[in-house]
């Protein structure tokens, strides 16, 4: 009966000696969208999507120049040559698909592209949140947002959401 008075005893000062979790909480999208990287990313990218979108006019207004020669072209060859004016024509039409197909295609290249630097922003961000715990020495940090709210509650004092966008964005700065 003494042992287990001892180990009963023992377990409970080996409990009390345990140290109690470290945990801390971020807003994802706070810390995401407050990160000058992000924002650079996206300003590069309106700068691109922009002079696409100058590139694609000045295409689409020489393609209309073009198209309204053809068409009277083709109205003057269709009192003569009627197979001639459906030529010209089918050869405007083809022309117009092959355009709109490249305008598509160097759009989605453009979204993919930013796709991309956006989800390195992402990893970057969560690679510093974990060296950020490691350094400072939480056991766990979690994350919520609206759309995701995984912490549902979090003392104030927890929540590493601007500590961690001043560190993040202080390293980026370097």
């Amino acid at each position: 009966m003494k042992n287990v008075v001892y180990v009963a005893l023992a377990m409970l000062v080996l409990a009390s000696c345990q140290k109690p979790n470290k945990i801390g909480f971020i807003d994802n999208g706070t810390v995401i969208n407050d990160f000058q990287e992000k924002k650079d990313v996206e300003a590069n990218f309106q700068v691109k999507q922009e002079a696409f979108g100058k590139r694609a006019d000045s295409i689409s207004q020489a393609f209309q120049a073009e198209a309204q020669k053809g068409q009277a072209e083709a109205q003057r060859l269709a009192r003569s040559n009627r197979k001639k004016a459906e030529e010209l024509m089918l050869g405007l039409q083809q022309k117009q698909q092959q355009l709109q197909q490249q305008m598509q295609m160097e759009q989605q290249q453009l979204n993919q592209s930013f796709q991309t630097e956006i989800d390195s922003v992402i990893v970057h961000v969560k690679d510093f949140v974990k060296d950020y715990g490691k350094t400072n020495g939480y056991d766990y940090i979690l994350g919520t947002s609206d759309a995701a709210a995984t912490v549902m509650y979090g003392n104030e004092a927890s929540d590493l959401t601007q500590t961690i966008s001043d560190a993040l964005n202080a390293s980026y700065k370097k």
